[in-house]
């Protein structure tokens, strides 16, 4: 008999605990009353019943900390709420009890938050830092809080940054964004030094790209031959990268970009470069393009190329540009040969203009049709005239 009713019991208990539970994840006020009342001990329902019940919400969170003193959640948000009502003293101590139970990225970013807002820019930094020694997959929050307290980079780099390569590319993604090339360029080389080329790479070629929009030519390839040397990218050492189109192209400057138009395709292969024309691609288009960093002098580009149904004189040619010109430095001839053609192009980079542009470029010429044909460029070099 005994030994039956004890099983009763254990039937009875467990069916409360399961009652409860199901109460719980209802999720509503009414149903985590009725929890609490059936397991009046369970920390976690007065927790999220203060989340529900604004009213008594203090008094809930006091409660679940009293039935669990290592509850780093209650503790933050009863700190908060101290805060809301002016209690800073209290709201201080009870964020700070939670992070001597809880050492993850919460509450370090919980009191950088409140010494932000108590305008406590010493105690932030301090606390910035420490939840950047934890970072979460998503610090874009934390720092434009810095931004807010400082918009200047360096001062985050100097006061928030560290060498864990998770926190050193959502920085550096945080700084493309906020338009800041050249300060990424830093980073950027940061990120080369303790990154991962497989997560990393796509980051380096935003930099790269940036930093040659901003004519930051310098910077650029400081990053680009970082990545060559770390072996994060398949390149050639002369200009320009991929002279033959052998590789597909990747998707920063020092490559070759290869514009899609309706009418007009490109594709790269073990024959060179092959554009086809249909007569309706725009009157103006580039076709192949690539940043080149040259040190001021003379240079000639040689080329070689064949066509195919293209007229003389139509608009189809090669062009060297400054990087802050549209008004070329040097072009070759409009192309057109039914036989493999080679060229060659004289120009010279002036001082302080190291970046520049090689462009395949078509301008129709007036008193032709667009054109209709195939050009292949087997081969693209640039050295140095002596």
């Amino acid at each position: 008999m005994v030994v039956a009713g004890l099983c009763l019991l254990g039937v009875w208990y467990s069916w409360n605990l399961a009652r409860a539970d199901h109460l719980f994840r209802l999720d509503t006020a009414q149903s985590l009353h009725e929890a609490i009342r059936i397991e009046p001990d369970a920390w976690k329902y007065y927790m999220r019943l203060a989340l529900l019940d604004n009213e008594h919400s203090a008094q809930l969170l006091e409660t679940a900390i009293k039935l669990d003193s290592y509850d780093a959640e209650a503790d933050t948000e009863l700190g908060l709420r101290f805060e809301a009502v002016g209690d800073y003293s209290r709201a201080e101590k009870l964020l700070l009890d939670a992070f001597s139970i809880d050492r993850t990225f919460l509450p370090r970013w919980s009191l950088a938050n409140f010494y932000f807002r108590r305008d406590n820019i010493p105690a932030f930094w301090i606390w910035a830092r420490k939840a950047a020694e934890m970072p979460s997959d998503d610090m874009g929050s934390l720092f434009a809080l810095c931004w807010h307290v400082s918009p200047d980079p360096n001062e985050i780099t100097q006061k928030v940054l560290n060498n864990n390569p998770e926190l050193i590319r959502q920085y550096l993604d945080f700084l493309l964004a906020k338009d800041q090339p050249r300060t990424s360029a830093a980073i950027a080389r940061r990120l080369i030094q303790s990154g991962n080329p497989e997560i990393d790479r796509s980051y380096l070629f935003s930099a790269i790209n940036k930093l040659v929009a901003a004519q930051d030519g310098g910077d650029a390839e400081e990053i680009w031959s970082g990545l060559i040397d770390k072996h994060w990218v398949a390149a050639d050492a002369g200009a320009p990268n991929n002279p033959n189109f052998a590789r597909d192209p990747l998707p920063v400057s020092f490559d070759w970009a290869l514009p899609s138009y309706s009418g007009l395709h490109s594709w790269p292969g073990q024959s060179g470069l092959v554009t086809e024309f249909t007569a309706t691609q725009p009157e103006q288009c580039t076709i192949a393009q690539q940043a080149l960093v040259l040190a001021p002098g003379d240079y000639r580009m040689e080329f070689s190329y064949r066509t195919d149904g293209i007229a003389p004189a139509t608009g189809l040619r090669w062009q060297i540009l400054a990087a802050n010109s549209d008004t070329p430095l040097a072009e070759s001839g409009d192309l057109s040969s039914e036989t493999l053609s080679r060229q060659q192009v004289a120009f010279s980079v002036p001082p302080a203009e190291s970046l520049v542009y090689l462009r395949l470029f078509y301008h129709r010429a007036l008193g032709t049709t667009r054109i209709s044909g195939t050009v292949l460029v087997p081969s693209v070099q640039v050295q140095a005239s002596h």
